[in-house]
């Protein structure tokens, strides 16, 4: 009888395994402080976060098989996959800029009295403690989601399914790789063309200073280049429209035309903001904005509340046993737990001035919060730390009332350690895709959530200088969330611009009845996202219209070549991200330093 020969996997499974190396390492720590470094800016400019689990996949592979060139031996998927594990860590350091950026729109007004700046080793210290925190917390989670339960974690399937074929494919690796490859070149050139101003030193001494070869945005209308409306020149845009798809892009669309086209000429005839210009018309489009952005995304918990429900009945049945020689054991998960949640109410109390009860109460609340966020992550691919964000700040709204400090803290700590827990759990299902030893892992995750915040912690002060932070600067519409809810709760509706409430209300009505009508998959296609036209409102059309761009590319790409479509969108698109991202971070930095190419 003629036996069933193993599949590739089985066959992966079997080989004998190179992991945790000193060039695996190495590798990981590399990418983690690249992708710390270089995530701030991404998520600044268009308000989320591209799945950085695929991307530090295929940078991994494209390190490790640099190395290989000198050391004549090959990357093993066992290393690669601490190596993209590495970037999933630093990039969620990265993503919680967003709080370092809310933290500043709230500065910038005085009258609130809100005054909390950060330096490089207090940002350091909060992410690096909070973030550990949330690893350790993890560990006991993976067995009951990924062994017990299996839930898919779509983003965490892609990338262990991108590192098999990376391994197994030499062919198809090497054409994905020189895609990737081919993104970052085209995207770092152009921005150096559109970035840089180069001075001539000409006979006689005298210097020459030349414009930017290509134009940084361009206009479109009477008031584009005030209300910040047109098309900037950038593949880091276009890119992301790309990877996100056509839906999601044509919903941001949808928002940018309201937000940016038609709102503006009526709000100043109707004397509610002074001028078209992009500051004046935000303080109020803000509001229907987040309407939108809030009521979706807790309408769209709300209708998985049996998914929420079955996350605490796990949380009973849950196994903390020591699992086995490849297991995180769990006598240094308990009491590496309570030193660090020890350590963050010290790190809290001396830097920010926050009560250790209140430090307390963040971390009881950050555990449902991670539960919650961890099931609908991996039966969604979701993620409603936006969300759940809001839903504390509510909270400390009423244990600490007109306190935005508090409320901004708080909410902030909590959705720092369940975004890293919840996150972390893409690595474990990338990981039992290729079959990691998880004490691996998890050692790896520990590593590079310091160097992850290192990084942020350096990078997001230098972003800040060159380029600033909401009004004309880097709108971070998710911060603009975050800090105009808090600035809510704190006043109340009455200071609010006219009209805003009753914006504020219609959106939310909105977001309610779009979220509903899209559960239904048969209509979903058709509908618009509603978290989405709120994004497309808070970020200046100069950086939608590219995204809209991508998304109709995309889509055309899909239907007349589904084959390269699928092979090579992602790295394409990674590339693209990247390349502009990594470019950005350098002229900052050598700006920061007093070094202006």
């Amino acid at each position: 009888m003629k036996t069933a020969e193993p599949s590739p996997r089985a066959s992966a499974a079997a080989e004998p395994r190179r992991e945790l190396t000193l060039r695996a390492v190495g590798t990981a720590l590399a990418v983690a402080a690249l992708i710390g470094a270089s995530y701030p800016y991404v998520v600044l400019k268009i308000g989320y976060g591209p799945n950085i689990s695929v991307v530090s996949a295929f940078f991994g592979y494209l390190a490790l098989g640099v190395l290989g060139l000198f050391t004549g031996e090959r990357g093993t998927r066992w290393e690669n996959n601490l190596v993209q594990t590495a970037g999933t860590a630093a990039g969620q350091a990265g993503f919680m800029c967003v709080l370092l950026a809310a933290f500043d729109m709230l500065n910038a007004k005085p009258e609130l009295g809100f005054s909390i700046h950060l330096t490089t080793l207090q940002i350091f210290s909060w992410l690096t403690v909070a973030g550990l925190l949330g690893v350790l917390l993890a560990v006991p989670l993976r067995r009951h989601y990924i062994d017990e339960e299996d839930l898919p974690f779509p983003d965490g399937t892609a990338a262990g399914e991108t590192m098999l074929v990376l391994d197994l494919d030499r062919r198809e690796a090497a054409q994905r790789v020189r895609a990737l490859g081919l993104g970052l070149a085209l995207s770092a050139a152009l921005a150096a063309a559109r970035d840089l101003h180069w001075r001539l030193k000409l006979a006689g001494g005298r210097v020459l200073r030349l414009l930017p070869l290509v134009p940084g945005e361009l206009g479109l209308g009477p008031h584009g280049t005030a209300l910040r409306m047109g098309t900037e020149v950038s593949l880091l845009s276009f890119g992301s429209g790309l990877l996100v798809g056509l839906r999601v892009t044509l919903s941001m669309g949808l928002g940018m035309i309201l937000a940016w086209i038609v709102a503006p000429p009526w709000l100043t005839g109707a004397g509610v903001v002074p001028e078209q210009t992009f500051p004046d018309v935000l303080k109020w489009v803000m509001w229907p904005a987040t309407g939108l952005m809030v009521s979706g995304g807790l309408t769209a918990l709300a209708l998985k509340w049996k998914v929420v429900v079955r996350s605490f009945e796990g949380l009973s049945r849950l196994d903390v046993a020591a699992g086995g020689r490849e297991e995180f054991p769990m006598r240094l998960v308990i009491p590496g737990s309570i030193g660090l949640a020890i350590l963050l109410a010290v790190v809290q109390k001396i830097s920010l001035g926050f009560p250790f009860w209140l430090t307390a109460v963040s971390l009881l609340l950050s555990l449902p919060l991670m539960l919650v966020g961890t099931r609908v992550l991996g039966e969604t691919n979701w993620a409603p730390i936006s969300a759940l964000a809001n839903l504390m700040q509510a909270v400390f709204a009423v244990l600490v009332p007109g306190h935005i400090p508090v409320n901004m803290i708080g909410s902030g700590m909590s959705g720092t350690v369940a975004a890293n827990g919840e996150h972390l759990m893409q690595d474990y299902r990338a990981g039992q895709i290729v079959g990691a030893n998880y004490r691996h892992l998890t050692i790896v995750q520990l590593l590079a959530v310091p160097v992850g915040s290192l990084a942020v912690a350096l990078a997001y002060p230098a972003l800040r200088a060159r380029y600033g932070v909401g009004g004309e600067g880097l709108s971070s519409p998710i911060s603009v969330k975050w800090a105009g809810f808090a600035e809510l709760l704190a006043k109340g509706f009455s200071t609010l611009p006219r009209g805003c409430l009753t914006a504020l209300g219609l959106a939310l009505a909105a977001g309610v009845l779009l979220t509903l009508l899209e559960a239904d998959p048969r209509r979903r296609r058709w509908l618009p996202s509603p978290t989405a036209v709120g994004l497309g409102m808070l970020i200046p059309g100069f950086a939608v219209l590219p995204m809209v761009i991508g998304g109709v590319a995309q889509a055309l790409w899909a239907r007349s070549s589904p084959r390269t479509e699928e092979s090579y969108r992602v790295p394409l698109a990674s590339g693209l991200i990247a390349g502009e991202a990594l470019l950005v971070l350098l002229l900052s930095l050598l700006a920061m330093a007093g070094l202006r190419p």
